[in-house]
């Protein structure tokens, strides 16, 4: 396999980690004001995600590094075209994290409530976007002969994109809540499934729609048969939920989400931004990637760091892998 290929899988692995992993974060966040009925319940949910939230962050951090390495091409691209997507999910990203940290630190009301409205903006905003994001990515762009994007900030909000950011908000939100329901007890975790089962069914029809929309623009049958696996997967870890099963409901999303990262990816190889100008236009593995001496060494640091990452990763979520609810919150937490 050549190098190109490797980073290209490479990258989107990482992505997938990211989409699993932090989407189940935001969908905790954006259910901060709708689970929970008082202070002290909003900070179960708040600790059910509090050691691990910025970890999941890291895994967007070393995405965007090994892209900016591998690919400077489309890196340049991306980052330049949709820059004011990007700008917004960073400053929600920002906001979010700060939320996080300051909403403990006072004990009024009043205080607590805008904070925590600011984890709620702060999930929502980069649960839509990314779907925005990723849906034109693999829709094709305009992008000219100099790999320059040249369109607006209003040719992403096309009805393909705008279906991609509402799968990303319900699929985050539905695992989200099968992730609440996986870390806590009593009436939270009860509140979580119902919330689940009722919002499942809305992603699930998103999301089939999604698919297929996909398939039949990129109509090769390993994205049909990753689509078809991945909406198997999501009705499976419904069904897991209906039955309280937590571990297998949590599981079932997590995996959907990656099948369809995974085949918006196979969607897009040999590209990585299509030109919706002129297929010519577009940027691949082998006109977007860096030198091989590059790659190579870029191989053997992530072949060396990589599983230390995973390994801390793995580990921090087997220490905090308890069950939590109200009565593990003490009266004098702020």
């Amino acid at each position: 396999m050549e190098l190109t290929t490797v980073w290209f899988v490479a990258v989107a692995f990482l992505f997938v980690g990211y989409f699993v992993l932090e989407g189940f974060d935001f969908g905790v966040g954006m259910l901060v004001g709708v689970l929970a009925r008082d202070d002290k319940e909003r900070r179960v949910l708040v600790n059910t995600i509090g050691p691990v939230w910025d970890g999941n962050e890291v895994w967007l951090i070393v995405a965007g590094g090994a892209m900016f390495a591998a690919f400077p091409e489309w890196y340049a691209t991306l980052f330049s075209g949709f820059y004011l997507p990007l700008f917004l999910i960073l400053v929600a990203l920002i906001v979010r994290g700060v939320a996080f940290e300051y909403r403990g630190k006072r004990s009024e009301p009043e205080w607590k409530r805008r904070w925590d409205a600011m984890i709620i903006v702060g999930s929502v905003i980069p649960a839509v976007l990314w779907g925005i994001a990723f849906a034109n990515i693999v829709r094709g762009v305009p992008i000219d002969a100099d790999s320059e994007y040249v369109g607006g900030f209003f040719n992403l909000l096309n009805p393909y994109a705008l279906l991609g950011g509402l799968v990303t908000l319900s699929v985050f939100l539905v695992h989200g809540a099968l992730f609440v329901a996986l870390k806590t007890v009593g009436d939270i975790r009860a509140r979580a499934h119902r919330m689940a089962q009722r919002v499942g069914v809305v992603a699930a029809v998103l999301a089939v729609g999604f698919i297929v929309w996909t398939g039949s623009m990129h109509g090769s049958t390993a994205v049909w048969v990753l689509g078809a696996l991945a909406a198997v997967a999501f009705v499976a870890g419904l069904s897991a939920s209906l039955a309280e099963r937590d571990g297998w409901a949590f599981t079932g999303t997590a995996v959907a989400v990656g099948l369809v990262v995974v085949m918006l990816f196979v969607a897009l190889f040999p590209d990585v931004m299509p030109s919706s100008l002129d297929p010519a236009y577009s940027l691949t593995v082998e006109n977007a990637a860096s030198t091989s001496y590059t790659l190579t060494i870029m191989s053997w640091a992530a072949v060396a760091f990589l599983p230390i990452v995973i390994g801390y990763q793995a580990w921090s979520y087997w220490v905090f892998r308890k069950r939590i609810g109200t009565h593990n919150i003490p009266a004098d937490v702020h």
